[in-house]
């Protein structure tokens, strides 16, 4: 189990991120106030680990991350796993390929980065999500529903 070290949303593009002590998660949308959250987008929300963006020097908000993570092994999860954030469940949608951009903010970066910057995910659920809450990878059946849901029945 890992936690929420620092949560962003991006208020315009190519401006910084705002740093939150919270935010609030919408389902198939995104963070609010957040300008990368589309309706039917596999790119809502964007996890990287603390422990990459440290080894690399990087600070953390600067690859554009919504949330940067601590204690969890990002680049290990696959496709259609789900986490649970504070309140919010996420699905992991696909791994994010370091673009240009990463260049911009150290020299080299864009390849350094490569296969670790973190996981895209949609929200499935929504919620408040804070610092400092745990993030629970979600045990699935084979269809992707939580079990939690099907021991429920729902």
């Amino acid at each position: 189990m890992g936690e929420v070290s620092r949560l962003f949303i991006a208020e315009a593009r190519r401006h910084a991120m705002r740093e939150m002590k919270e935010v609030e998660a919408i389902a198939d949308r995104g963070f609010a106030g957040c300008i990368h959250g589309r309706p039917g987008s596999s790119r809502q929300v964007l996890l990287m680990d603390s422990e990459t963006l440290d080894l690399l020097r990087v600070v953390p908000g600067d690859v554009r991350e919504n949330i940067t993570t601590a204690g969890l092994a990002l680049n290990e999860l696959r496709s259609g796993q789900q986490l649970q954030a504070g309140e919010a469940v996420l699905l992991g949608t696909k791994p994010c390929e370091p673009c240009e951009r990463m260049d911009e903010i150290q020299p080299g970066l864009q390849e350094k980065i490569c296969g670790r910057r973190g996981i895209l995910c949609k929200v499935l659920q929504g919620g408040r999500v804070r610092r400092g809450d745990p993030i629970e990878i979600l045990a699935t059946d084979h269809e992707g529903t939580p079990k939690a849901e099907v021991e429920k029945g729902g």
